[in-house]
């Protein structure tokens, strides 16, 4: 089982119609046709959206990605158009709402790994490839890549599992031309914000993003390199080998792995509320990410 634990209902707002509940992010369009993505403080591990939330961490999200997009507008567009509250918008909105173009969105998840880890690293261990290329022998947990690679990944519905593919199944899904722009987009980004993130003292393991295209532009969408996207890790505790300390949601986690939930995650019953000092924990790792890569202080 998965899914929400307990799954919201959406606010209505005067001018706007609800399109759509993720696991994060509510999506509205307006009259004008332009999208208004609204990143909730929801937390998803394990395929779960849990009944708890962690404050401030949509703002931190959306914030975040701002900043990335303009670190990276010279080398693709995104699909920002505004953060202004739309009329009769919740108070509470400031700060996560992004009034955003309408795309034709790609039907993939566009993954970049510089590093070996997660389901990278459970298909390397078993046939020494990732999403079907071939990797060196010797490689561990937690290994840098001799380069980085492009591992595409199914879009799954929320309480469900993105699944890793092939480009050739890339190709066949939305034709060479187009996959090939994919893959060199989202290996061109990565190094980019790799480079920037290296300079701060933080590892970009893997991250994925998400490409539409309106007018033949292709154009860089969703949220963008943040600790719900991407695999952020402290340079300085960099061990091969092993697991990393990461800046997500590990202490979450780790809680519902643990005895003190009594949660089992093969069970029929959903996870339980997280503890305040778990809450907190998280988000100050969200903060600190944030802090750490842009140089800015939240407030």
């Amino acid at each position: 089982m998965s899914g929400f634990v307990e799954k919201p209902e959406p606010l209505q707002v005067p001018g706007l119609t609800h399109l759509h509940t993720g696991k994060v992010r509510d999506l509205y369009q307006n009259a004008d046709g332009e999208l208004i993505m609204v990143a909730s403080d929801r937390i998803s591990v394990y395929d779960w959206v849990l009944p708890t939330e962690i404050p401030d961490k949509g703002r931190v999200l959306t914030q975040l990605s701002l900043w990335w997009f303009d670190q990276l507008a010279d080398l693709a567009p995104n699909h920002v158009l505004s953060t202004e509250l739309p009329p009769g918008a919740p108070a509470d909105w400031e700060g996560r709402t992004l009034v955003c173009t309408s795309l034709e969105m790609a039907p993939v998840e566009c993954v970049a790994r510089g590093y070996l880890t997660g389901s990278g690293l459970a298909e390397y261990r078993q046939s020494r490839t990732v999403c079907g290329l071939a990797l060196p022998e010797g490689l561990v947990d937690g290994s840098e890549l001799p380069a980085p690679i492009f591992t595409p990944a199914t879009k799954a519905a929320v309480g469900d599992h993105d699944e890793n593919v092939s480009y050739e199944e890339v190709a066949r899904q939305v034709g060479p031309e187009t996959a090939a722009r994919l893959r060199r987009a989202t290996l061109d980004i990565y190094a980019r914000a790799r480079d920037i993130a290296r300079g701060r003292g933080i590892l970009l393991a893997d991250t994925k993003f998400e490409f539409g295209f309106k007018d033949g532009e292709m154009v860089l969408a969703d949220e963008v390199l943040t600790p719900d996207s991407s695999r952020f890790w402290p340079a300085d505790l960099w061990r091969p080998g092993q697991a990393q300390p990461s800046f997500d949601k590990q202490f979450v986690r780790d809680h519902l792995t643990s005895p003190a939930s009594g949660w089992d995650r093969n069970g029929e019953l959903p996870p339980p509320g997280l503890p305040q000092d778990v809450v907190d924990a998280t988000r100050a790792k969200y903060i600190e990410a944030y802090e750490r890569l842009t140089g800015l202080t939240w407030s």
